[in-house]
Order: structure tokens, then sequence, then C-alpha cells
């Protein structure tokens, strides 16, 4: 085994040039696959944490205008969505589970002890609405069914106006004053949804008995069953929209009347963006490990043919054909395997890094939204690229050392 070793050494040695191009090929090509799968598996991981603040079954409608007239009645009719059109949607379509309506009042005034709130907003919200959203619960309790049907003056509190009224006492329990209406605080949430202004919470059925002017709701939200691609996605939609046009009275082509954001929808057309990124990186990879694999069979041809004199040689002097053969395989195995394993290791060590620059944040943040995070590989991928490559280099030195290993040695003498 020493002497094999040896012999692989010196002649490693004095070919340098040939022996570190062979190595970069293989070291290049499995860097490559690690680098960019790991990049792709970022992107996966950055998509999917902006989605993962909401549930991807979900749609919501939005009240609009008309702008068409229908059936005689006038374009610019105010659409109103109330428990009578819910009701029909439901009945209709049986693909809606849970369904959560909402209403917001905003410029209102809270106050409590000294300190003042103005110009914020108040959510009307159903417990289903909790359960639909981003409603993420910091302390205390959020919005239950007693306290939506027995309409009780419970508010649950954003972080930000527990900040500026509370001066870091605890909120909980305590009563604070909107628009001359005393609410007790049961919770407190944060989300980053609703921009510089963050409304305070409270159940859809106080909202509408307080402050409500007018009926209807000013967002819906729709649980979804059964959308599993693209095409049931906006068949959905398109049925939605005609049962809405039914109920409402408006032209179903008309799109201001209602406005419709099918999550579903989106949710399932970026994935499939996002398949097709990782297929390109796919064939962007598989593409480089061709290219390693050629250039590994051409380095490992000219290597055999070159040295096809000295196993002339060392067969004139006894040597087995298959001891030449395993020398000539060993070669290549150390050439591959070694400068493998660094490519492999520069790999990783670039995805570590780029791990440590691009983390994943604790919870999502509209106002930071990633587009990349985490980059990773699935460590039995890379080895099994790795694997693949080192068969490539054996198989590419295995083929031209057999036809020059059974060669009579008088012949290869004479080889040029």
């Amino acid at each position: 085994m020493f002497d094999i070793l040896s012999d692989i050494l010196s002649a490693l040695g004095k070919n340098k040039l040939r022996t570190v191009l062979t190595g970069l090929s293989m070291a290049w090509g499995i860097f490559m696959l690690v680098a960019l799968l790991g990049c792709g598996n970022g992107l996966m991981n950055a998509m999917l944490l902006n989605f993962s603040d909401r549930s991807t079954n979900v749609a919501s409608i939005f009240p609009g205008r008309s702008s068409k007239p229908y059936a005689g009645l006038q374009s610019g009719r105010r659409s109103i969505i109330d428990d009578d059109v819910l009701d029909g949607l439901k009945r209709q379509m049986p693909q809606i589970g849970r369904i959560a309506p909402t209403r917001m009042v905003w410029g209102v005034v809270e106050s409590y002890g000294g300190e003042y709130t103005s110009g914020g907003g108040l959510y009307g919200i159903t417990p289903e609405y909790c359960e639909l959203s981003d409603f993420n619960i910091v302390a205390g309790r959020g919005i239950n069914r007693p306290d939506h049907d027995g309409r009780r003056k419970v508010v649950v509190m954003h972080r930000s106006n527990v900040d500026v009224l509370f001066k870091g006492k605890d909120p909980l329990g305590e009563w604070v004053t909107v628009n001359n209406v005393p609410y007790q605080v049961i919770g407190i949430y944060d989300s980053s949804h609703h921009g510089q202004n963050e409304p305070d919470v409270i159940p859809l059925s106080t909202m509408m008995k307080v402050y409500a002017t007018a009926r209807g709701y000013g967002r819906v939200m729709l649980e979804v069953n059964g959308i599993k691609d693209k095409q049931s996605s906006e068949e959905f939609e398109k049925n939605l929209r005609r049962v809405l046009a039914s109920e409402l009275r408006f032209d179903p082509t008309d799109e201001s009347a209602v406005w419709i954001w099918n999550q579903a929808g989106d949710y399932l057309e970026t994935m499939s963006i996002f398949s097709g990124i990782r297929l390109f990186l796919w064939l962007i990879t598989i593409g480089t490990l061709i290219a390693g694999v050629v250039g590994i069979s051409n380095i490992m041809l000219v290597t055999v043919r070159e040295r096809t004199k000295e196993f002339g040689i060392r067969k004139s002097l006894g040597a087995r054909p298959s001891s030449i053969m395993a020398m000539i395989l060993s070669e290549s195995l150390l050439i591959t395997l070694g400068f493998g394993y660094l490519g492999l290791l520069a790999g990783i060590l670039l995805l570590e890094g780029l791990c440590k620059i691009f983390p994943r944040p604790e919870s999502f943040d509209m106002e930071h939204i990633s587009a990349f995070v985490e980059p990773y590989i699935d460590f039995n991928v890379a080895l099994a690229a790795l694997g693949i490559l080192v068969a490539a280099g054996l198989l590419a030195a295995y083929i031209p050392a057999k036809k020059a290993v059974m060669i009579k040695p008088v012949e290869a003498m004479h080889y040029e």
C-alpha cells in the first residue's frame, strides 16, 4: 500500500499543472452545485416565510361601487356586504368554510390617565378572524366567542398603543376610553400590516352596535377548501364573483363593484414561479456537473495516453495489469475525492456565511420583507453529487487504462 501511494504521489508531482486542473474542475463542479442549490433554498425559505404569517387558503372580499349599469340600476351604487349576502355565499358555495367579517373605524381618540392617542383605528373582528389571519397575541388573550356574542366592551390593544398610553405599566385588566366609551384591556397583539397607526381590536358585534352608521362590512375573509392548483383557484374566484353579482345585483364583469383578493391563488402562483426557478437552478447544476465530468474524462484520457510507454516498461519488468490498473484508479480516486471534498467544504462554508448574513428572523415583519433567508442544502444531495463525480472520474480513468494495459510491452514501448 505504501509503495502504491508513493508511486501515485510521485506521478502527481511530475504533472502538477495537470493534477491541479483536474482537481479544480472537480472542486468547481461540487462548489457550484452546493452554492446554486443552497441559494435556491434561500429563495424558497424567504417565500415561505413571507406567507407564514397568513393562511394560504383564504380569500378576502372588499365592497366597492359599481361602474356599469345593470338590470335597470345605475352605476356608482355602493355594494353592501351584510349577513344576508354571506348566507347566500355559504349556501351556494360549499367550498367556503369559516367566514370572518370585519369593520374598521378610523380617527378614534384613546385615553388612559393623562395619556392620549389620536388618529388611530378601531377594528371590529370575530373569533374566526384570529384563526384566519396573522393575529399574533403576545400577552393576555384575543377576542373569543363569549366576547362577540355578549357584545362585551373589551379591547385587544396593539403593542405600540400600549407603549404610548401605559408607559411600561401592565395594561391587562385596565380600562381605556375610546371616543368616550370605556373598554377593558384583555390582550396585547403585535402586527405591522396596517401601516403607521396600528388599530386596536374589539368584538365586531360591539363595533356594529356602538359605531356603525351604515350597514355592511368593510372586509370579509373566507376560508376556501379544495384549491390545489391554479386552475381550481381561478375557477373558485370566477364562481365567487358570479355569486356576489347575483346577491348584490351588479354586472358579473364589473370588477369595481367588489374587490377580491385570492391569497390561495397568490400562494400557488408564487410557488409555481419558484418551481420554475428551482428547475432552472437544477439545469445549471446538472450542466456544471456534466462539464466537470467531461473535463475529468479528457484530462484522464490524456494522462493515460501519455503514460502508456511507462505501463509497457512496468509490464516488461513483471508488473501485472491489475496492479497497473489499481494504481491508475487510485490516482483518479485521490484527485477526485480530495478536490471534490475541498469543493464541498468551500460551498458549505459559503452557505454558512450567507446564513449569518441572512438569518431567519424570529417573526414576520411587513416592513422588512425578506427576499433571501437562511440558504442551505440537503447534505445527502451534496454527497450524492460528489459520489457521481468520483464515479465519473474512475470511469474516465478505467476505460483508456483498460485499453492501455492490454497492449503488449513491445507495442507500448513504441506507443506515441
